[in-house]
């Protein structure tokens, strides 16, 4: 997993909490509520621990592209940023902010298929539990006459 790098990043911990995307959202000039802030995480934590890691970050762009994205999510907002000031960011921020839209575009179809498999491999699984309680239910048959 590459790690999240940013200037939004205070914590130089890989993730964006909160209180990092709240001042991030500040400064690309989308501000959000408290529970909006912690919806718009919410919306994407695939591993529910409060915060965003890199392929979740990732994944506001492809569910924007898609048309996952709630209407009123804040992540809409972030995801449709259509520029960066790079007097307000830097050059550095701007070119992090750019190759993490292009990386987005890029790994959507990636990303798609890891989707699919994921959830292909949820239907097998749960395909396999409802054979095996099939022949469960033929041995308990069996012997109960």
């Amino acid at each position: 997993m590459p790690s999240f790098r940013c200037r939004y990043d205070a914590g130089h911990d890989g993730f964006i909490d909160l209180m990092e995307l709240k001042l991030m959202m500040e400064k690309l000039g989308a501000p959000q509520t408290h529970l909006g802030l912690k919806s718009m995480i919410k919306e994407v934590d695939e591993d529910s621990d409060g915060k965003l890691s890199f392929r979740e970050f990732l994944l506001i762009f492809h569910k924007a592209a898609a048309g996952q994205l709630r209407d009123d999510s804040g992540l809409t907002a972030l995801a449709q940023l259509p520029e960066i000031s790079v007097a307000l960011e830097g050059v550095r921020g701007a070119k992090n902010f750019f190759e993490a839209k292009a990386q987005a575009l890029s790994s959507a179809s990636k990303f798609e298929a890891e989707l699919k498999a994921e959830q292909e491999e949820r239907r097998r699984e749960e395909e396999e539990r409802s054979l095996r309680r099939a022949a469960f239910r033929e041995l308990r048959a069996a012997f109960s006459s």
